[in-house]
């Protein structure tokens, strides 16, 4: 094998994608600051069991773990950002009031999420601490709509599910963590004849319950259904108040319901969300509310604070959107004079691209889109179209 093979689901990201992806970040972060949200940037690197507290312990497998060769204690690569930035907000920042923050780096998975997925997304996120109602919700919703919007996503359509309606038919159960991961992974199959099973020692409130669940899918008529077919626990009357509501707030877009869909239900508490768009083979955007996720962080119970967030890839964005246009840029020539370099340091003060033309180099492929020349005019140098 040569040396320069990068491993499986691993790639090097070439000018072209690279320009696309930078240019996305920037536009994204700016739509979070845009919104009040503050930028942290977590270390890549931690001690295995601050990544792996709270929502992270769901990620233990896909994270890659190794040992620090200053303290000999186990490191981790982070596999999410969403349990950096919980520590963040209890641990450091300590606020007692509402704290937005947002950021965007690499993560690292040993396994890829999906046949042809990265190992290394590149994630960008924002996270709301501090507000239990479905306000911050309907925030964090149309935040990562116009994260999505301001990448050229093209039409998209927003899949609701609420934790609460699972979490509460398996409230009164006693069932052990394999049954319970079972009974999970066939709702999200939509496994009937497996669900019946499973559910066969449960009370029929709740087995009535979870097995309506895997036909309570689609659009605003399914919360009607839901209201006739589960159990009018509070929790789920609730629940599907909420998303009604919350439907209403985004009907910009198209809105659809999944109310058996429990992934991520070892740390989801509410209100979950993926996010479409047309053409793309997955959802662009995740997320939802994880409230308590920064409990196991502070020392202090008003550590246990309400939250939510939501996540997305820029690989896997870039990949599913029209790639931006090039900037147009000026050619220039190579030249030592002061004349010269004082006209080339203008225009780039001023925001332009200006590519030198070394010696040699004339006739060679334009990557900059350059549709102007930097040329000397009566002892001035001065810009021209091409």
């Amino acid at each position: 094998m040569s040396a320069w093979v990068l491993p499986d689901h691993v790639a090097d990201v070439l000018p072209s994608e690279a320009r696309h992806i930078e240019e996305l970040r920037r536009e994204l972060l700016d739509t979070a600051r845009g919104y009040g949200y503050e930028l942290v940037i977590p270390p890549l690197l931690e001690h295995l069991e601050s990544l792996l507290t709270g929502t992270g312990e769901a990620l233990d497998l896909q994270t890659f773990k190794l040992v620090d060769q200053l303290s000999g204690r186990t490191l981790g690569l982070r596999a999410d950002t969403t349990p950096q930035v919980a520590r963040i907000d209890a641990h450091l920042l300590g606020r007692s009031s509402l704290t937005r923050l947002c950021y965007c780096g690499p993560v690292l998975h040993t396994r890829p999420a999906r046949p042809h997925a990265t190992r290394e997304p590149l994630q960008m996120g924002a996270e709301i601490y501090g507000h239990a109602g479905p306000e911050a919700d309907l925030e964090i919703l149309q935040l990562a709509l116009d994260c999505l919007s301001a990448g050229l996503a093209g039409s998209l359509q927003v899949d609701l599910a609420d934790a609460r309606i699972v979490n509460r038919l398996l409230q009164d159960e006693m069932l052990s963590e394999d049954l319970r991961h079972d009974i999970h992974a066939a709702l999200a199959r939509k496994d009937a004849s497996a669900l019946k099973a499973l559910c066969k020692s449960m009370s029929r409130p709740s087995r009535e319950g979870l097995l309506a669940l895997v036909d309570l899918y689609g659009d605003l008529n399914v919360l009607d259904l839901a209201s006739e077919r589960l159990p009018a626990y509070p929790e789920i009357t609730q629940a599907l108040v909420q998303l009604r509501w919350l439907a209403a707030q985004i009907s910009d877009v198209a809105v659809s319901f999944d109310l058996g869909d429990s992934r991520g239900y070892a740390y989801y508490s509410g209100m979950r969300f993926a996010i479409y768009a047309q053409g793309a083979s997955d959802a662009l955007a995740r997320g939802g509310r994880y409230d308590g996720v920064g409990a196991v962080f502070g020392h202090r119970i008003d550590r246990d604070r309400p939250a939510v967030g939501f996540s997305l890839d820029l690989k896997e964005l870039v990949a599913a959107v029209k790639p931006l246009p090039l900037r147009a840029a000026i050619r220039a020539p190579w030249g030592p004079t002061a004349s010269l370099r004082a006209a080339i340091a203008s225009l780039r003060s001023r925001g332009e691209t200006v590519v030198c033309v070394l010696p040699g180099h004339e006739s060679e492929i334009d990557e900059f889109h350059c549709d102007r020349e930097l040329v000397e005019a009566a002892g001035q140098w001065v810009v021209q179209a091409l």
